[in-house]
């Protein structure tokens, strides 16, 4: 959230197409020569003016041999502002370096007159004569990643932007591009099916994360969400796939993918009639809210001995990325209205695993016992002859909401904590519970039909039986999204709000949605509607000392 201290607004950020655009570069130092290379690489045209005994950098000489820039040999004119652009745009030029220098009166004269014709305009070491400033980027193809300290940084933008690049897996800006093949391929099918009206995530606007109805329930008798349910699990596989695995995504592989859903094949059972050496084993382990250092054990080193994962979607990327390269990983193909098909897909691919010999982890989030269907997994392999070992992991019913500053019992508040789902067997709404002013509900399982939940809670259907107590639309709530790791997400709210903010805010799942007067005891935003807190950093500074102590209690 933005200090209230901060006065001066964010940077308005955004991406241009310069193609064939004219900048105008004033001066011939060092840093014209790179405003005038930044311009060529971007499509412009750059037109440098400066007069032929200024001491010009050997790159602005390069590009005006080579015919890549024009050059004015003279000094700066007022009019060169309104004569040297394009003829599209009656020859005002598009944009405008000024190389000169703070001190030079010449960067202030030119400053002045860009702003009066709305011309972009950049001065040199002076933040308060530049109407734009340019960013320290980094490229990959398609991806372009920009990052500005608003003039106070200095070099540390550039180290950022190194930081940034190193963090993420080679080859990304060539899958940007392949899974921007494959949606283009699916959007002009679909269109051809008619059945672009309900086409999904047709938005191309970057600045925009998920939508609310991101995770809103599929139903067999909806026919027209149906038909796109390709584009709807390639935008899952945008959201939850780590970016390693995302990376090595090949062509065949998009098309087992997406020709699943036409036809879904069960992996094949058959052994060539050659018994395994050695029987397989299972193990249903639980991943925890999200951090990585919040796995148990147990479950740390199933994941490093397995030689099949199966994990569900919502199990984090830094957990994930635990995994060893050598491992074959398979991330459940669920979202709401195909959790059943994925599901018995999960089990058939398991139990190939088991009678090859195999040793099998079923990862999952959170808890498996608490909502994972952990119990039936438990059941199908032990009827097929493999009890599953099954680890615990901390649920989000209870972690997320302290990470979320949310005390679930609090003296004088709360005194009990019901855990309820949102969404029952094949998507139908639970029956709501009865308000107790002195009970914390977590709902797991709600966002995508949240506003059915609030309407359920606070208002009884025409005809029904009054037999519980209604929700008071003032009670606090909150939406926790994304638990424990960097990119956590809590919106503070009331019943009576908390609907309208989770729209404007988008999804960002995993999340759940918590209620009751516990969620205002360490943080009430008083006089207003709703308040978001973004990022999530708490458990950070802890890694290396919980490193240290357990150096220390080895050699004790």
């Amino acid at each position: 959230m933005k200090d209230a201290g901060d006065q001066n607004p964010a940077p308005l950020m955004a991406a241009w197409n310069t193609d064939s655009q004219v900048h105008l570069i004033i001066g011939s130092n060092s840093l014209a020569g790179a405003r005038c290379a930044k311009s060529i690489e971007v499509g412009a045209k750059p037109i440098i003016i400066a007069p032929e005994t200024a001491d010009m950098h050997f790159t602005l000489s390069q590009h005006i041999a080579n015919g890549s820039a024009q050059w004015v040999n003279r000094e700066f004119q007022d009019t060169d502002l309104r004569v040297l652009g394009r003829e599209e745009v009656d020859h005002v030029v598009d944009l405008v370096f000024v190389t000169v220098g703070a001190s030079n009166p010449l960067s202030a004269h030119v400053s002045k007159l860009c702003k009066r014709l709305r011309i972009p305009v950049n001065v040199s070491d002076a933040p308060d004569l530049c109407s734009f400033t340019l960013l320290s980027t980094y490229t990959d193809g398609p991806l372009h990643i920009g990052i500005t300290t608003s003039g106070r940084g200095c070099k540390l933008a550039s180290r950022l932007r190194r930081e940034i690049a190193a963090f993420l897996p080679q080859h990304l800006g060539s899958a940007i591009d392949r899974l921007g093949a494959v949606r283009k391929r699916l959007w002009e099918e679909d269109q051809a099916a008619e059945s672009g009206e309900a086409a999904f995530d047709a938005e191309d606007d970057d600045t925009t994360g998920q939508k609310h109805t991101f995770n809103n329930l599929i139903t067999e008798g909806d026919a027209a969400a149906a038909k796109t349910r390709r584009i709807r699990w390639l935008s899952q596989i945008c959201e939850y796939w780590p970016l390693r695995k995302l990376v090595s995504i090949t062509d065949a592989d998009m098309e087992t993918i997406l020709n699943a859903y036409t036809a879904t094949k069960n992996p094949t059972n058959d052994t060539n009639g050659v018994e395994p050496a050695k029987k397989g084993k299972i193990v249903l382990a639980g991943s925890g809210p999200g951090h990585p250092d919040l796995l148990t054990r147990a479950t740390y080193h199933a994941i490093h001995n397995a030689d099949l994962i199966l994990a569900d979607k919502l199990v984090p990327a830094p957990v994930l990325d635990l995994i060893p390269r050598r491992t074959e990983v398979h991330i459940a193909r669920k979202f709401p209205g195909n959790a059943d098909q994925a599901q018995e897909e999960f089990l058939q691919m398991g139990l190939a695993a088991l009678q090859q010999g195999r040793q099998v982890l079923r990862l999952k989030q959170g808890d498996p016992y608490l909502y994972g269907r952990g119990a039936e997994e438990f059941e199908f392999f032990r009827n097929e002859g493999y009890s599953p070992v099954v680890l615990p992991g901390i649920t989000s019913a209870m972690s997320a909401s302290l990470f979320a500053d949310i005390p679930a019992t609090h003296r004088g508040v709360s005194d009990q904590v019901l855990i309820c789902t949102g969404t029952g067997r094949k998507g139908a709404a639970p029956n709501p519970p009865t308000y107790v002013p002195t009970q914390t509900v977590v709902f797991l399982m709600a966002l995508h039909r949240l506003s059915a939940l609030i309407d359920s809670l606070t208002t009884f259907p025409e005809g029904s039986e009054q037999s519980r107590t209604l929700w008071p639309k003032e009670t606090p709530c909150a939406i926790v999204e994304r638990a424990s790791c960097p990119d956590q997400r809590v919106i503070r709210s009331t019943l009576e709000h908390v609907c309208l903010a989770f729209e404007e805010a988008g999804s960002r799942p995993p999340g759940l949605l918590v209620v009751g007067a516990s969620c205002h005891v360490l943080h009430n935003p008083q006089g207003q509607r709703w308040a978001i807190e973004e990022g999530f950093h708490a458990l950070d500074g802890l890694h290396g000392e919980l490193e240290v102590v357990a150096d220390l209690a080895e050699k004790a």
